[in-house]
């Protein structure tokens, strides 16, 4: 038995003019039937809420101001989730409407508790229901996706496989659309940066999304031992082949070590408040070293952050290369960069990053 979670973006359950899609919500509800059937366990992180609020309130095109999207997925989301109650209910199978955001992920305590609701849900058989909280989480409508939530949710319920259903068949050698020689991309073992500029930019008017943002909720799976497919969420039986490992679309093998719970959690759930400029030497001693970054190898502090907030740290020529806990606030830190541990004034730690709230990113 496997656990899969399954995404699905805003375009592929949408017609054009922005309304849900029945013929596409009840193929998706019926492969959902089909792989529960198979006896594997089945979460959906569905996008939608606002084009499903947009007729609703009679608006043909999507607002931009943050309050009016706010308010037109408070209308959206019950209209998205009863018809996936309903097609749901007709195999046998009950929704549970679960809705989150990045708070849930950068607060420790919130993480967990979202996995226990999770994991709950899936006990008692229930297919979970996942979406942003629309209605409040502002930064996310305007520049989020559904993508990398799913990534962190198939961390949460410890998925197999991630699949993440778009408007193309997989990642191409090139824009398929522009390049008559473009190929599918059939299997990835290492997301890269060549891999990454190949991905582009956003998706369409009816979603935030785009290939750029599945590569990199695949790169988020593969870090947490889970293979990742992007496929054509209109292809025929897409959900079940490829939870069930066959050939279908593009396939992102995950990483033989995977992180611990606690490293991706600092890694991909938590955004980065501000940058730690380190010198070469710091930089070895995390890298190679397994060491806690201190004081001494610091050499600027970027932005304004807390004890305890997720910060990058960067080598001298500003290139991000690990992600951690900070023990120092950003003014304290400017204060004693560069001073070795027998300088420090006395109370404050001797770590500024200490090696278990580090994660070194490839």
């Amino acid at each position: 038995m496997a656990i899969a979670v399954v995404k699905v973006g805003t375009s592929s359950i949408t017609s054009e003019r922005g309304e849900l899609d029945d013929a596409s919500l009840l193929k998706l509800c019926r492969e959902l039937a089909g792989t529960r059937a198979e006896g594997h366990e089945v979460v959906l992180v569905c996008s939608g809420a606002i084009a499903a609020g947009l007729p609703a309130l009679g608006m043909a095109t999507r607002p931009s101001d943050v309050g009016t999207l706010q308010a037109v997925a408070a209308v959206g989301q019950p209209r998205l989730m009863e018809r996936f109650g309903a097609i749901l209910g007709r195999h046998g199978l009950l929704a549970g409407q679960v809705l989150l955001t990045p708070h849930d992920f950068g607060m420790r305590t919130q993480y967990l508790h979202a996995r226990e609701t999770l994991r709950r849900l899936l006990d008692l058989g229930v297919v979970p229901v996942v979406n942003e909280n629309d209605t409040i989480a502002d930064d996310e409508i305007r520049y989020g996706d559904n993508d990398r939530l799913a990534a962190l949710v198939s961390h949460l319920v410890g998925a197999d496989v991630l699949v993440l259903l778009t408007d193309t068949p997989g990642l191409f050698t090139a824009d398929p659309r522009l390049d008559a020689g473009a190929s599918l991309i059939e299997e990835i073992v290492e997301v890269d940066a060549a891999l990454e500029a190949l991905a582009g930019g956003t998706g369409t008017d009816r979603g935030s999304g785009g290939m750029a943002t599945k590569l990199a909720a695949a790169k988020i799976a593969a870090w947490s031992g889970v293979r990742a497919v992007i496929a054509a969420a209109d292809a025929p039986d897409v959900v079940r082949d490829a939870v069930a490992g066959r050939a279908v679309g593009t396939v992102v093998l995950p990483r033989p070590e995977r992180l611990p719970s606690r490293k991706l959690w600092i890694a991909f759930a938590r955004g980065a408040s501000g940058r730690v400029v380190v010198d070469d030497g710091a930089r070895r001693a995390l890298c190679s070293d397994n060491r806690s970054l201190l004081p001494a190898g610091v050499r600027e502090v970027e932005g304004t952050f807390e004890a305890d907030d997720a910060v990058e740290i960067v080598d001298g020529s500003g290139v991000p290369f690990a992600k951690g806990l900070v023990r120092y606030p950003a003014g304290v830190l400017r204060a004693v960069a560069g001073r070795r541990t027998p300088d420090l004034p006395e109370g404050l730690p001797h770590e500024v990053v200490h090696r278990d709230d580090l994660v070194v990113l490839p």
